[in-house]
């Protein structure tokens, strides 16, 4: 029996008890092993005819082999078990064809022999579970890390490090391939094996660490255990759910879909849709559902800030039904639970939801309910940081880690969209691997796309060598990847100076371009050229790819066929033609203006995008999403841009707070060192006041939300901003001459609609959710705030003479109005859960909802 101080011996717990697996012993072992060989319920093993001796030789042959080895199994120190490991590739399966058997580094053999079951009626009893404990300690043995050099052994003893393990047991052994299954083993095909000059016809099958931990055997008890969708329980889902109610009741009140009364009867009855207070009032809102399950109630506690915001304690929510008659008890209400998809259903006579688009939106809110059911177990974990976690990374030294930290790290989403984590398209597995709250690691697939059916545009400075690589080092391919491709389009008699390639999102070639252009990929018009080297993180929309390889490339942003928050986020080929074109003129505006050029407000450009537009769907009659399935662009990083001390974060990071409420924005000043009044106004003078002026002095309106703004900071404080999406989400607003292939981003519309760039955009869409942050958090009261968003205004107003007489009270661009038209965001989602606005026009597609109060409008600039 081992010594239970023996580092060698490798311990598990299972469900019959304590196993072990220690190394054979040929003196010892080979008497007790001929036993069970020769029984008749090991005749699959075919060794059933050696002596003693000759077992003792075979156990002598694989310990002393360096390609295999013999283990010993105790179940509480009984031997009961025998298991062979071996390296596939260098012992039984050596030989085999890639297409039968891809050996791949991590790859481990195993056999294994249970000692025969005893007697019915004999002295030892049956164990029921006893080849199942053997199995699953012998996959967790494989798979559990062995001892590292100069390190203890793990406390559960020395494993084999495996990556997967492979199996060759005989065909004919039912019982053996029914216990293989049970521990996740694939079967890949049966093949002939030849040993000794015997062959056997074997079942060959494999199995990954992850196959295993999903098993019915991988139950969770050992090192490797895991659940499958460990993130949908109980706990996190009531936490989900008070977030997406709160958020949902505060969007739509926002939106003034309806309007929560106060509990107080006194103050109902003044009730009013602009009253403001910063201490937590009671309110309720009574609904008669729909559904004919009665009336449903709901009671919160909420603040109520500038621009109608709600800010509703999660933890205040109760959800009432009415019971009728007063039911059994004599109560006249019942507890419910508080159900975000439940809500949706009762509001649906005031939503106005489409009944055939209803499903959909439930859908979209049920992923978005499931997404943050996961990151709330991230971060519980400790697998996503903090808020003060990420300003410590923001304090690093690794300024591109920091960065991705902050990008997977948000849990929000769109501040103001309730149903913004939709990806309808994408699977549990998906998920895991593609989100970017996962932070997952993925290869970009790579497509020779033929260049007669393929468009390449390139902005100023860039060439088709200096993109893919033939003249630059520092190119999107590398030496390596060109000369893989250009050899496998060779091999195929296909010559690669007819193709372009193409970079597409791995789900996008699993989901779509293998079967929805299967016809494309078998005529050859896209030849499938596998990964590239660098590896990306996704950020947070999902189809823009950072390069984590070489953080100084370029962003790439790819089409995914998935449905998220109204559309499906595809591109296409025949409006990104002129993508690079438009960065180009922008890029000149932005670095030719004085007034931007101190502010240092740049751009991060598109400088090439691709498309292929040879498939059938581009021969239709009518416009449809299969258009936007084959395209790329490549988009500048802003790490080269960076000096020394300077860290970069998506604006979306101001609105973030942790599973705790810490704000991420709180936490940023309170570790400046600044008082929030000045931390703001340095924020708002990197944000607002370059964006103002490109308004007001180039008719020039960006999509400033919180994703598309990298803010760069130093020493915790936002000194300037990056802004990006140009080619898809930028407007010239006015008459001014533009270059041809730029002509396409004008839209011109009255004065009052382009404030609307700076007052629905910005005000609504941003500053109103960061005001509502450090007013609740007590940091900056918002009275306090939009004092410093007016004196930002004024500035601009002051500092440009010539601009400001061209926008006053009476004429132009009125920032300081004392009203503003109300553009509704979720009424666009739940007019049409497929596609919100049509991209054409989409001022004409917008619902507005009466006007709101300016917050900086009650004063007016001199």
């Amino acid at each position: 029996m081992s010594d239970a101080n023996d580092t060698t011996t490798f311990r598990t717990a299972t469900r019959v008890g304590e196993m072990t697996v220690e190394p054979a012993d040929p003196a010892r072992d080979a008497a007790l092993l001929h036993g069970w060989l020769t029984h008749p319920a090991s005749r699959y093993w075919e060794m059933g005819d050696l002596t003693p001796t000759q077992v003792r030789d075979h156990l002598t042959t694989v310990t002393g082999d360096d390609a295999q080895d013999g283990w010993l199994l105790r179940h509480q120190g009984t031997p009961i078990a025998y298991a062979e490991t071996y390296d596939p590739a260098r012992t039984v399966l050596d030989g085999l064809p890639p297409d039968v058997l891809d050996h791949r580094p991590g790859d481990l053999g195993m056999h294994v022999l249970v000692a025969p079951p005893p007697p019915a009626q004999g002295p030892r009893p049956r164990i029921p579970g006893l080849t199942d404990a053997v199995m699953t300690t012998v996959l967790r043995f494989c798979f559990a890390a062995p001892a590292r050099p100069a390190a203890p052994a793990p406390a559960h003893g020395n494993g084999r490090g495996a990556l997967r393990v492979v199996v060759e047991p005989d065909a004919r052994n039912r019982p053996i391939h029914a216990k293989n299954a049970a521990a996740g083993f694939r079967v890949l095909r049966d093949v002939d094996l030849v040993t000794d000059g015997h062959t056997k016809r074997a079942r060959l099958s494999v199995c990954t660490r992850d196959d295993f931990a999903a098993s019915p055997l991988g139950d969770g008890t050992g090192p490797l255990g895991a659940e499958p969708a460990a993130h949908l329980r109980p706990a996190l889902a009531d936490a989900a759910h008070r977030h997406l109610v709160a958020k949902a009741l505060a969007e739509f009140t926002h939106e003034r879909l309806f309007l929560p009364r106060p509990s107080d009867p006194v103050a109902a009855l003044e009730a009013a849709r602009e009253v403001t207070h910063d201490d937590p009032r009671e309110y309720v809102l009574v609904l008669d559902d729909a559904r004919g399950h009665g009336r449903v109630t709901y009671r919160f506690s909420a603040r109520r800030y500038p621009l109608e915001h709600w800010v509703i304690d999660e933890s205040s929510l109760r959800r009432t039904r009415a019971v009728p008659d007063g039911g059994p008890s004599g109560a006249d209400e019942r507890q419910a639970p508080v159900d975000a998809l439940e809500l949706v259903a009762e509001l649906q006579p005031l939503l106005g939801i489409p009944e055939d688009l209803l499903p959909t939106y439930l859908e979209e809110l049920s992923s978005t309910l499931a997404g943050a059911m996961a990151k709330r177990e991230r971060e519980a974990l400790g697998t996503s940081p903090s808020s003060p976690g990420l300003v410590d990374a923001l304090a690093g030294a690794d300024a591109a880690g920091a960065f991705q930290a902050v990008e997977s790290a948000m849990t929000e989403g769109h501040p103001g969209f309730v149903a913004n984590n939709g990806r309808i398209g994408f699977s549990l597995s998906d998920y895991r691997a593609y989100a970017p709250e996962r932070a997952a690691r993925l290869r970009l697939m790579w497509l020779a796309a033929r260049r007669e059916h393929t468009h390449l545009s390139l902005g100023a400075g860039q060439s088709e060598p200096a993109l893919y690589g033939t003249a630059s080092s520092a190119a999107e391919l590398s030496g390596a990847e060109r000369a893989a491709f250009a050899d496998r389009l060779t091999a195929r008699g296909l010559d690669p100076g007819d193709y372009l390639y193409l970079p597409v999102h791995p789900w996008q070639w699993e989901h779509r371009v293998a079967i929805t252009f299967a016809a494309d990929v078998a005529r050859e018009d896209l030849v499938p050229l596998g990964p590239g080297a660098d590896e990306y993180t996704p950020q947070q929309s999902i189809r823009t790819l950072f390069n984590t390889t070489r953080p100084d490339r370029h962003y790439v942003k790819v089409a995914t066929a998935i449905q998220n928050m109204g559309f499906l986020r595809g591109l296409s080929p025949k409006y990104m033609r002129d993508t690079p074109a438009v960065n180009d003129w922008v890029a000149d505006v932005v670095t030719g203006d004085e007034t931007l050029r101190r502010a240092r407000f740049e751009i991060l450009r598109e400088v090439a995008a691709i498309g292929y537009t040879g498939d059938v769907y581009h021969r239709t009659r009518d416009n449809n999403p299969y258009r936007k399935m084959l395209a790329a662009l490549w988009r500048e990083s802003p790490l080269p841009r960076l000096a020394p001390g300077e860290r970069v974060a998506t604006m979306a990071a101001l609105l973030h707070r942790d599973t705790s409420g810490t704000a991420l924005a709180t936490s940023l000043i309170r570790a400046s060192g600044l008082d929030a009044a000045h931390w703001v106004r340095s924020y708002l003078d990197a944000y607002l006041y370059p964006l103002v002026h490109c308004l007001l002095a180039h008719d020039l309106a960006f999509m400033p939300h919180g994703e598309n703004l990298v803010l760069v900071l130093r020493d915790h404080v936002v000194t300037r901003t990056f802004m990006k999406d140009i080619g898809e989400e930028t407007a010239v607003l006015g008459p001014r001459a533009l270059p041809a292939p730029v002509q396409r981003v004008r839209a011109v519309v009255p004065d009052d609609e382009k404030a609307l760039a700076v007052f629905t955009d910005m005000f609504d869409g941003v500053l109103r959710h960061l005001s509502g942050i450090l007013a609740a958090d007590g940091v900056l009261p918002t009275a306090r705030f939009w004092t410093i968003v007016g004196d930002v205004v004024d500035r601009h107003h002051d500092e440009h003479p010539a601009v400001a007489a061209r926008h006053g009270r009476e004429l132009g661009v009125d920032l300081r109005a004392q009203t503003f038209a109300h553009s509704c965001l979720n009424r666009l989602q739940l007019r049409d859960t497929r596609q919100m606005v049509d991209l054409t026009d989409q001022a004409s597609s917008l619902i507005y909802a009466g006007r709101l109060t300016n917050p900086i409008g009650a004063t007016v600039p001199a």
